[in-house]
């Protein structure tokens, strides 16, 4: 009895088969940590020069964002956290999505309603950093 083998049944085949690969969670996965550090040096430097240094939040005023994004330097910074914490933000939804939506009509207007409200948060964002006029009076 002790050469008698264990037969197996063989695993049932797929009933689709498998979608072409691609290197799109890699590179998900790589675009959110090369953004989180990123982010790190971003928004602890705004959080410092807005609450911490010279008075902190008691200085800002239309004057202070006037005066910041009449510098291209700070439109930039601004606009390189708000891509950046948008993306990085909408694609770790995406996951959640894809992790816990059962149903595939689901997890499709869920992802529809994602796209949408980043694409017009990015679009306003970025519009009101370039856009921004300093000479027109804060009354």
């Amino acid at each position: 009895m002790a050469s008698e083998v264990l037969a197996l049944d063989k695993p049932r085949s797929p009933k689709r088969p498998a979608a072409r690969r691609s290197n799109f969670e890699l590179y998900s996965w790589l675009f959110m940590r090369i953004s989180g550090l990123a982010l790190i040096v971003l928004v602890l430097g705004h959080l410092f020069i807005m609450n911490i240094l010279d008075g902190g939040v008691h200085r800002i005023n239309w004057g202070f964002v006037a005066g910041r994004w009449a510098s291209p330097f700070w439109q930039f910074w601004d606009l390189a956290m708000l891509w950046l914490a948008e993306i990085h933000g909408g694609n770790g939804l995406r996951t959640i999505i894809d992790d816990y939506a059962r149903k595939d009509s689901t997890r499709f207007w869920l992802k529809i309603v994602l796209y949408v409200s980043m694409v017009l948060i990015l679009a306003v964002g970025t519009m009101v950093i370039f856009t921004f006029d300093p000479g027109i009076s804060a009354n």
